[in-house]
């Protein structure tokens, strides 16, 4: 009778679930009624007990943040922290209500394995409070946070949710400041590397832990700000909908969003391959003819061209990826695989500015180089650049200080840097694309088309000459002659004759490019690592 007794439940979650179990215990085991409970109360945590809201969220064109992790993880790796919170209104909710419509607080979290890898994975929960940060869920990830410190753990993160929320009542707080959630988040930066992405709307508290993130991947009806219509409003300045405050349209351009997928579905696919990168090799892919690259470059010096083709055709087959497209698109960054090895490429897009290096592209270039040296993924750089951008204009940008965040960023680089000049390498720009030297990289080699110099050649020759044009006074004859001398000049800047000094390593067919990067990085594997340096950003 003991046992019999023991098992007994009561209170307001359930009377006559009580007296069932007491009717059962005999048949079931001393622990069966505890474990009938704990089926019961995990039930509850599942989006199958709460279909009104889930199928507003999918009406809305959203998933729930459970599909979300169950699509991205491997199968049955999920490893689950605090279930069983609730929001912390104790003093103005019923408990039942709680348990019923504010599961794990609004935030998913724990431990998984995606691609095989070991990973940690949260999820606000936009079916309850709107994805706002409770009091609890702030625990939770204070102690998530702890552990992907202390286990390494790489990390993706659904940040969508409306921020702070102020109708937690359990806690007393007057500053609610003492958060140490994103202190935690903000110092796993060059840690480890954190994914997050976003879905619909993302302000306040929620918009720091995207914006915390090394990469963001975005939904195109994605909204991010620092703050929502509710802080804008309470600051005075005005109505504003949702949806207006930091749509992708901005976001985008302005270099926020990394990646800009359609649904969630895609933005899973894309979290799960960015993740990869850093989980370390895998077997060699198929490659692209690389016969093509011969032909990829346009023979006269002034004619523009795509460099994606170029990169797709050097990487492993469909495994490119493109970040910050529409932000400072005269300077491409992506992630790529080559033989199997994930790399890090940087290069000029000449239809963009002639490729020349804007204050914005040095941040994209110098921001992306910081990323792959903190998580050792080799650099590649594809230079077709004509130098800085110059002028009255850029210098208004801060040009000075910004172009040389890329400089710096390339003089701390610990990872293995190749470069490949595809066709014109001048000026300070051209040494930024090569670690701020010609012999920085572990191999600089040029194509056969290929042309270096100090600056512009035609530039070169109008500085140079300038007396002697200054005599001329016929206009063309005057321009003649900077035909003739800029055509000498360019002569003598074959990729030939720099090799012949020995500035660069060698020049290649085009069609052995992919395999010299690749025997270069095999090489550069048993090499120890370099120490790692502090450094002062210029910006």
């Amino acid at each position: 009778m003991m046992a019999r007794e023991r098992v007994l439940v009561t209170g307001d979650m359930g009377e006559a679930y009580g007296a069932t179990v007491y009717d059962m215990a005999e048949a079931l085991g001393p622990d069966e009624p505890y474990l009938a409970e704990l089926r019961r109360r995990r039930a509850l945590t599942e989006d199958a007990a709460r279909p009104d809201a889930v199928a507003r969220r999918h009406a809305a064109g959203g998933r729930t943040a459970r599909e979300n992790i169950a699509d991205l993880v491997d199968a049955d790796s999920f490893v689950e922290y605090g279930r069983f919170t609730v929001a912390a209104q104790r003093h103005r909710r019923d408990i039942d209500d709680l348990v019923a419509n504010t599961p794990a607080d609004g935030l998913v979290g724990g431990t998984a394995r995606v691609n095989g890898g070991a990973c940690a994975v949260l999820s606000y929960d936009y079916t309850v409070l709107a994805g706002t940060q409770g009091a609890l869920g702030h625990f939770k990830k204070d102690r998530l946070f702890e552990l992907i410190e202390r286990m390494r753990l790489p990390t993706v993160f659904f940040a969508e949710g409306g921020g702070g929320r102020p109708g937690d009542t359990d806690y007393p707080t007057v500053s609610s400041l003492n958060v140490r959630a994103f202190a935690l988040w903000a110092g796993l930066s060059g840690v480890v590397p954190r994914i997050a992405v976003v879905k619909g709307r993302c302000f306040a508290g929620n918009a720091v832990i995207a914006g915390c993130s090394d990469l963001i991947v975005a939904t195109a009806d994605t909204s991010i700000g620092m703050g929502g219509p509710a802080m804008i409003a309470g600051g005075g300045l005005g109505e504003v909908a949702p949806d207006d405050v930091g749509p992708i349209s901005v976001q985008e351009p302005n270099g926020v969003v990394d990646v800009v997928v359609a649904d969630e579905a895609e933005a899973v696919v894309v979290a799960r391959k960015l993740l990869g990168y850093f989980q370390g090799s895998t077997a060699a892919g198929p490659q692209p003819d690389q016969t093509r690259l011969r032909t990829m470059i346009p023979e006269r010096a002034r004619r523009a061209y795509p460099v994606r083709p170029v990169i797709e055709t050097l990487a492993d087959t469909d495994s490119v990826t493109f970040l910050r497209e529409r932000f400072a698109p005269e300077m491409v960054t992506a992630l790529a695989r080559i033989d199997g090895r994930p790399v890090g490429v940087i290069a000029n897009n000449t239809m963009v500015m002639a490729g020349a290096i804007t204050a914005a592209a040095s941040d994209k270039a110098a921001h992306f180089l910081q990323l792959c040296d903190a998580f050792g993924l080799p650099v590649l750089s594809l230079v077709d650049c004509p130098g800085y951008m110059v002028g009255p204009d850029a210098e208004a940008q801060a040009l000075v200080r910004r172009a040389s965040r890329l400089l710096v960023a390339g003089a701390a680089l610990r990872v293995p840097l190749v470069a490949v000049i595809l066709r014109r390498g001048y000026g300070l720009g051209a040494q930024a694309m090569t670690g701020g030297s010609l012999h920085e990289p572990l191999l600089t080699v040029a194509w056969p088309g290929a042309h270096l110099g100090p600056m512009g050649l035609e530039g070169a020759v109008r500085l140079g000459l300038r007396k002697e044009l200054e005599a001329i006074a016929d206009v063309e004859e005057r321009e003649e002659r900077v035909r003739e001398a800029t055509a000498a000049a360019q002569s003598n800047a074959k990729a030939l004759n720099a090799a012949q000094l020995f500035e660069i390593d060698d020049v290649i067919d085009p069609a052995e490019t992919r395999g010299l990067i690749a025997a270069t990085l095999a090489a550069a594997e048993s090499a120890p690592e370099r120490p790692r340096h502090r450094f002062v950003d210029t910006w």
